[in-house]
């Protein structure tokens, strides 16, 4: 699909009028935390960052084994990043931080609309939305998708960049398990932006379980030449 076929499918998306967009302004805060805190408190090495599309709708597509591979990432991507976050984070004053930084809650129990509705949105005004397409934390390996990213690819038109974090769990710290050790290495490697759909613009069952398939072999791809220049 070209740029301005894309621009134009995500141009018809509809939001109710009583649904914000979630905050770019938010998003941008939350980078320049991320950056602070991953910088200050690791050593992140990062590769690929140029693979990230400068401007327009992207889906980068993160695998999932440690609690800190979100904010990694927000703190290292070159752009603002809205995230699918499971709604059990929402608890106590990390409800209104998160929001704030303009992350998306998503009740993984049951097709939750208004997510679906606010991450459409993010895409429909040119932004980033992460995704964990493993749909919780587990071995990293993309072994497992759910339908989720494909579903919001497809709709959008909207590009995925596959990224792997590695090294966030190879050790932890002395003080406690939740963490990597201070200083760490933590490397993020960002692959080649592609396209999940077909070119038909269907939105069918069928349709989206091919693009199911042609993501879940791009990101196992990728994971295996990350490992490979990093030798993780």
């Amino acid at each position: 699909m070209t740029d301005s076929g894309r621009a134009a499918g995500i141009r018809t998306l509809r939001r109710p009028t009583d649904s914000p967009v979630p905050s770019t302004a938010g998003a941008a805060v939350g980078r320049r935390i991320g950056i602070g805190l991953m910088y200050g408190l690791w050593r992140p090495r990062v590769l690929g960052a140029w693979r990230v599309p400068s401007t327009g709708p992207v889906i980068l597509a993160v695998n999932h084994s440690h609690g800190i591979d979100g904010p990694m990432l927000m703190g290292t991507a070159p752009r603002p990043v809205h995230f699918l976050i499971k709604k059990e984070a929402f608890v106590g004053p990390l409800d209104p931080f998160l929001r704030g930084i303009g992350q998306v809650k998503v009740d993984r129990s049951t097709a939750d609309r208004k997510a679906i509705t606010d991450a459409l949105g993010v895409l429909e005004r040119g932004g980033v939305l992460g995704i964990f397409p493993e749909g919780t934390r587990g071995e990293g390996d993309f072994a497992s998708l759910r339908a989720g990213l494909a579903y919001f690819a497809v709709r959008s038109g909207a590009p995925v960049v596959p990224v792997a974090v590695l090294g966030s769990r190879d050790r932890h710290s002395r003080l406690t398990s939740a963490v990597p050790p201070l200083r760490a290495r933590v490397d993020v490697i960002f692959g080649e932006a592609f396209e999940a759909g077909d070119g038909s613009g269907r939105r069918t069952r069928k349709a989206l379980d091919g693009a199911t398939v042609r993501i879940q072999e791009r990101l196992t791809a990728h994971l295996a030449e990350a490992r490979r220049l990093t030798g993780r």
